[in-house]
C-alpha cells in the first residue's frame, strides 16, 4: 500500500447525522485500539463535532470533489469510511483515488447505477491491492449476509445450496433515512439526462460484470404466495439488496448456481387482513413526501433504541419451504444498526481480511463469514437457523 498509514481509519462524513453515530460507536468500542481520525467538508462543524462526542482524534477537511485533496488526505490512511452521500454526487473521486492508492474503503451506498459505473475501477484496485466494498448498511447486510448464511447450511446439512430463496421482513421498525432518499432523488435525477440508466437500474443482475441469469421472480406487486401460504408486498430497499445479492453468488463463483431464484418482500398475514396489508404497503412510498428526513436529520435515540428488525430467508425446494433462517437486529435498522453494521465491516477488512486480494465487492463476497462473526460478537445482529 503506497502511503504513509498515518491512520488506520478516516471517517469520512463526521459532521452528517449517521457520520456522528459512526464517531460514538467507534469512540466507545474501539478508540484505544484504532488509530484514527474524522473529515469532513468544514473544519469548524468537525471541531464542533469532536467537543460535542468528546473525541480526542484528529479533525481533516476533505472536499471530495477536488482530486488532489482527496489524494493529499487519502496517502494517510489504510481506509476510509464514508457516509458522505449521494456517492454519486461525492464518491467519484474517492473510489478512483482509493483503487490507485491502494486504500481500502466502505460506503453504506444504495445506488446500483453508480456501483455499476465504479466497476470501472475493478482492475486498479485488483493491481494496488484495495479493497472497495459497498453497501455496508442495512442494504444490504441483512440480505447478503442472511442468504450467505442460509446457503452455508443448506450445503452442511444437504450438500448442495439452494436454487430458490424467498426473502420476507417479518417486522421492521424504524424510521427511513434521509440520506437514503437523498440517494434515491439523485438516482432519479441521472435519469433526466442519461435514459440509458434505466436498463442498468431494472436489471437484476447489473452488478454480475455481463453475467444475465434466469427471469427473476416479481417482486413488485403484492401477491399471495402459495408457498409460504401468506400475501407478500414489495419491499421498498429490494431493488438494492437483489443486485447486491446476485453480485455476491457471481462473485462467489456461482456458490448459490447459475440458476439461483432470489426474493425480497414484506411478509403481510394471511386472509383478507394479509390482502390489505400487502395493497396498503404497495400504495406507499416511504422515500418520497414531505415528512422524509433531510440528510443531516434523523429520529431521536430514544426511537433509534427502540427500532428493530426481523428477516427470514426460506430454502425452497419442489415448491416447498426446507429450511428457514432468520436474520434479527436491535435499533433502528436506518441509523443505529447501520452505523454498527459500516463500523464493524471496516474493522472486518482491517484486521481480518489479510487474504482478500484487492478488488470491488460485496460484503458477503468479500468478508462472508468473518463479517457474521463480528456481527454476532457484537451485538449487532444475530443469524439463526429456525427449521
Amino acid at each position: 500500500m503506497s502511503n504513509e498509514n498515518k491512520y488506520d481509519l478516516i471517517m469520512f462524513g463526521a459532521t452528517g447525522f449517521t457520520g456522528k453515530l459512526v464517531c460514538e460507536y467507534i469512540n466507545s468500542k474501539y478508540s484505544d485500539s484504532l488509530n484514527w481520525a474524522i473529515a469532513g467538508r468544514n473544519k469548524e462543524k468537525l471541531e464542533n463535532v469532536s467537543n460535542e462526542l468528546g473525541l480526542s482524534v484528529p479533525t481533516i477537511e476533505l472536499d471530495s470533489n477536488n482530486k488532489s485533496h482527496v489524494e493529499n488526505v487519502l496517502k494517510q490512511t489504510r481506509l476510509i469510511l464514508t457516509t458522505v452521500g449521494p456517492y454519486q454526487l461525492y464518491g467519484n473521486e474517492i473510489i478512483k483515488k482509493c483503487a490507485e492508492l491502494g486504500v481500502h474503503y466502505v460506503d453504506l451506498s444504495g445506488e446500483p447505477g453508480w456501483m455499476h459505473l465504479m466497476n470501472e475501477h475493478k482492475a486498479q484496485a485488483q493491481q494496488s491491492g484495495a479493497k472497495i466494498v459497498h453497501s455496508c448498511g442495512f442494504d444490504s447486510i441483512p440480505s447478503d449476509l442472511g442468504v450467505l448464511f442460509l446457503q452455508n447450511e443448506a450445503k452442511n446439512k444437504h450438500g448442495r445450496p439452494y436454487a430458490n430463496v424467498k426473502c420476507r421482513v417479518r417486522s421492521m421498525k424504524g424510521e427511513f433515512s434521509g440520506g437514503t432518499a437523498a440517494s434515491l432523488r439523485a438516482t432519479l435525477g441521472s435519469l433526466k439526462t442519461n435514459p440509458e440508466m434505466f436498463n442498468i437500474l431494472v436489471d437484476p443482475f447489473t452488478l454480475c460484470e455481463g453475467f444475465k441469469g434466469p427471469d427473476q421472480p416479481v417482486d413488485n406487486k403484492p401477491y399471495y404466495d402459495e408457498v409460504l401460504q401468506q400475501w407478500s408486498a414489495p419491499f421498498f430497499m429490494a431493488p438494492i439488496n437483489t443486485k447486491n445479492v446476485h453480485r455476491s453468488n457471481y462473485q462467489l463463483n456461482f456458490a448459490y448456481g447459475e440458476d439461483f431464484l432470489y426474493e425480497e418482500m414484506f411478509a403481510c398475514g394471511e386472509g383478507e387482513k394479509g390482502e390489505a396489508a400487502a395493497k396498503a404497503i404497495a400504495s406507499y412510498n416511504p422515500m418520497m413526501g414531505e415528512n422524509v428526513p433531510k440528510p443531516g436529520e434523523g429520529p431521536s435515540k430514544e426511537s433509534r433504541d427502540n427500532g428493530s428488525y426481523d428477516m427470514a430467508f426460506y430454502g425452497v425446494v419442489d415448491g416447498k419451504v426446507e429450511m428457514t433462517a432468520s436474520v434479527i437486529g436491535q435499533g433502528d435498522p436506518g441509523y443505529s444498526s447501520t452505523s454498527k453494521m459500516i463500523t464493524e465491516s471496516a474493522l472486518c477488512l482491517l484486521n481480518d481480511c489479510d487474504d482478500l486480494p484487492g478488488g470491488i465487492y460485496s460484503t458477503a463476497s468479500s468478508m462472508g463469514t468473518k463479517l457474521i462473526k463480528r456481527l454476532e460478537k457484537n451485538e449487532v445482529m444475530s443469524f439463526k437457523i429456525e427449521s
